[in-house]
């Protein structure tokens, strides 16, 4: 829920940065590519590298685009339907990008079991978190309830990974572990939100 709460102060932040990106044409759909694919490749290249701590700072640079792009089309008088789904679209890959590059990772020179098991445990359960809430909107439902959406799934992954890249010990560990507890608790609590409105309707 961070992200909702964290919405006006960013964009009191980006406010200049929106101001000039709108003299200069540029289009909330550009940031988001640019976004994307800087932090995918971020991910890809230099945390699948094992340069954990340069690797997760460069990732949140890319991905604070992320705010930036949602504020460019607000300025520009709403978003398009199209920029909705390639926003989406793009946070996927690049949460995808970021669990699987630590997996790759520690299962060849970094040498974690435990770390790929969370790593991938946490990817399933964000993309869970995610689907959830898409097929309950889908169905004319809300679903905007969950303890850990993609602001604190993010923070956890980067602090982990930017942290084990300095030195510190169990630092992605203890951070994968509390993003695993609370976004299994995230699920169960969408399903339990979904299981509330559907109760007593049938599908036509």
């Amino acid at each position: 829920m961070l992200g909702v709460n964290l919405r006006p102060a960013v964009a009191r932040v980006w406010a200049p940065v929106v101001r000039t990106l709108l003299r200069l044409g540029v289009t909330a759909d550009a940031i988001t590519v640019l976004g994307t694919v800087g932090a995918v490749a971020s991910a890809v290249f230099v945390i699948g590298n094992g340069v954990l701590f340069w690797g997760a700072a460069a990732v949140t640079v890319f991905v604070l685009l992320d705010m930036l792009d949602g504020a460019l089309a607000r300025a520009r008088g709403g978003g398009s339907v199209f920029g909705a789904v390639l926003d989406s679209t793009g946070d996927r890959a690049a949460d995808a990008a970021i669990f699987a590059a630590l997996a790759w990772w520690f299962s060849g020179q970094g040498d974690n079991r435990m770390v790929v098991w969370l790593a991938l445990t946490c990817l399933v359960l964000g993309v869970l978190t995610s689907y959830v809430k898409a097929r309950a909107e889908g169905m004319g439902l809300t679903c905007d309830v969950g303890l850990v959406e993609r602001t604190e799934r993010l923070i956890l992954v980067l602090v982990g990974t930017g942290f084990t890249g300095l030195g510190i010990p169990y630092a992605l560990q203890v951070c994968l572990w509390l993003l695993l507890i609370g976004s299994t608790i995230t699920v169960g609590q969408r399903f339990a939100a979904v299981y509330g409105q559907a109760k007593g309707r049938t599908l036509r």
